[in-house]
């Protein structure tokens, strides 16, 4: 079965970095258009960023744009996401997603459990 694992997650100060690692397995990884989304506390989940099947396109939240940094290595069946200069408004659950190159969650077909990313101010 489609497996996507998320780490990566923990505590950071206000201005760090921390990078997300999505590993997945059960599916043709190098077919697949991979999002991230997080979901803070009270609030939907938002859409954070997506890269296309080749790595050749990205697109970003505008909350995160200049911030965050969205990767791929297939080979390695894993994408990542670089989130420097991180903000309190940051913290939640990143969740990575395999399927549409979309903003929208419903066009994700697979989903990971999450990882929980907390910015302290």
């Amino acid at each position: 079965q489609v497996q996507l694992v998320e780490s990566g997650g923990g505590l950071v100060q206000a201005g760090g970095s921390l990078r997300l690692s999505c590993a997945a397995s059960g599916l043709t990884f190098s077919s697949y258009n991979m999002g991230w989304f997080r979901q803070a506390p009270g609030k939907d989940r938002e859409f954070v960023a997506v890269i296309s099947w080749s790595g050749d396109n990205t697109h970003y939240a505008d909350s995160v744009k200049g911030r965050f940094t969205m990767s791929r290595d297939n080979a390695k069946n894993t994408v990542y996401l670089q989130m420097n200069t991180l903000k309190p408004g940051d913290t939640a659950v990143y969740y990575c997603a395999a399927g549409g190159y979309n903003v929208r969650a419903s066009e994700y077909d697979y989903w990971g459990q999450g990882t929980q990313v907390t910015v302290s101010s």
